[in-house]
């Protein structure tokens, strides 16, 4: 599957940038992320941060010319490589990780997540951040130590309905 595959009919297409990016009226960037589930609900895939060490939630910046549910199926297909169902809206998560020092050119911008539970209906062996992103499947007490160090994201999977015992 190239990364122009569909998902419900509609191209799914890899995109780089932040030209297209919302932001509220308090200057949050939002940010669109799932919880991909297992249709049994015992496992949750997890991807390698491209940016630091870790494992992550599939996630990135809802843009201007889709919905937010949209924007956290593009997600998952550009990190994970992942289609996923959406079966829940988990909510809004306001970041809670201390500002990075600015740098001289970029000023680090707060986020307010919007997390969706989905289930994996696809996962294929090509995908567009392939080349930088492994990903792997985990119980909810394996993935609860990797996400530790980011309580928006660990907070989105407690909020899901995932299974906590093996």
């Amino acid at each position: 599957m190239s990364s122009s595959s569909t998902s419900n009919g509609r191209p799914m297409e890899s995109r780089t940038g932040r030209l297209k990016q919302r932001y509220n009226t308090s200057g949050e960037r939002l940010v669109a992320g799932v919880v991909p589930l297992t249709k049994d609900k015992r496992y949750v895939l997890l991807i390698q941060s491209d940016r630091r060490k870790g494992w992550v939630l599939p996630k990135g910046g809802w843009e201007n010319d889709e919905d937010c549910q949209s924007a956290a199926q593009r997600e998952a297909w550009e990190e994970a490589g992942i289609i996923v169902q959406i079966e829940y809206d988990l909510g809004e998560i306001i970041e809670s990780r201390p500002p990075k020092a600015p740098s001289k050119t970029k000023k680090r911008e707060k986020a307010l997540y919007r997390f969706y539970e989905g289930t994996v209906i696809s996962e294929e062996n090509e995908w567009p951040e392939k080349s930088k992103r492994d990903r792997c499947w985990m119980t909810f007490a394996d993935a609860s130590e990797a996400l530790k160090e980011r309580p928006e994201l660990l907070e989105a999977l407690q909020r899901s309905t995932m299974k906590r015992t093996p």
